[in-house]
């Protein structure tokens, strides 16, 4: 699999995240059968929180790949944590705790990356860096990121927080691609011109950030999936003539519109389904042209001003 720097880390990362959400849907055998698949292809790179399946995610994925000294150097962990029920928690002792309990769960001593799972209202930046610190100090945490940010948000964190924040965990895909849109309708009055995240897209560029785009075949906010959809027909029919130029599937096209952007993005894929993974990492090796990419974005339904 093709690799990048994630953000400005001297950490080499594959440029597909294997999400684990819902890998407490399968069995024993089939867990196991996921992981080693994505290890066969090179997606050594794992997403991970604390509130997939309440922690069980955690811990079917540290069986399923057999955790142990020599594994866990071979691959790349990352987990969030910052959600609780009825609210979100970026205190100190909440950050601390949850580490602890990541750790047990995977069964391992360190991860890889940490990202502070969603914006809370309450944060008090100072808390978070003395959190950052003792987990950086202990060797407990490597790196550092956010998921849902603003620039603002992430500026305001910086104030305090003295490490790199590497990555930036945000919902994109062809349908949901208002971080994009609003870039290339400036001061038009329409509504793909209202900037509803502060410009995250160039922000993370202009600083290094990567950003992690989940949910990639999303619509809505889980709404479903948009390949094979009826209600995105000339979308479809543009994915799959691009698809068989390529001799590839509309999987691997949606991820590869993804990876063609020049932010230079790690996907997460969220899917159970090893041959729809396999396809996913396909896509490390397609690039679409310039052409291609645009006529995808426009079969979606958005308009060039």
């Amino acid at each position: 699999m093709r690799t990048m720097k994630l953000g400005t880390s001297i950490l080499e990362v594959p440029v597909i995240a294997v999400g684990c959400m819902r890998i407490n849907s399968l069995d024993k055998i089939e867990a196991e059968r996921f992981v080693q698949a994505a290890l066969d292809e090179g997606a050594n790179f794992f997403d991970h929180a604390d509130i997939y399946g309440g922690g069980n995610c955690e811990e079917i994925f540290s069986d399923a790949i057999h955790m142990n000294d020599d594994i866990r150097e071979k691959i790349i962990l990352q987990s969030k944590c910052g959600i609780r029920k009825g609210m979100f928690d970026f205190s100190k002792e909440h950050i601390l705790e949850s580490v602890d309990g990541i750790l047990k769960r995977l069964k391992t001593d360190y991860l890889d990356i940490l990202l502070l799972h969603r914006p809370d209202a309450l944060v008090e930046p100072e808390e978070v860096a003395e959190a950052f610190d003792l987990l950086e100090r202990t060797g407990k945490v490597r790196h550092f990121g956010v998921s849902n940010q603003t620039p603002l948000q992430i500026q305001l964190l910086k104030k305090s927080v003295k490490q790199p924040l590497v990555a930036n965990q945000l919902q994109l895909s062809i349908t949901n691609s208002t971080m994009i849109s609003n870039g290339m309708n400036v001061n038009m009055l329409n509504d793909s011109a209202v900037n509803r995240d502060g410009s995250v897209l160039d922000y993370c560029r202009l600083n290094d950030i990567t950003i992690q785009p989940w949910s990639p075949f999303q619509y809505g906010f889980f709404e479903g999936v948009f390949l094979g959809n009826d209600k995105f027909p000339e979308l479809n029919q543009k994915i799959d003539e691009i698809a068989a130029k390529y001799e590839v599937n509309n999987t691997t096209i949606a991820i590869a519109w993804i990876l063609r952007h020049p932010a230079r993005m790690q996907p997460v894929t969220g899917t159970m389904n090893v041959n729809r993974l396999i396809d996913c990492c396909k896509a490390g090796d397609v690039h679409l042209t310039r052409q291609e990419w645009y006529e995808i974005y426009r079969a979606a339904g958005n308009v060039l001003p």
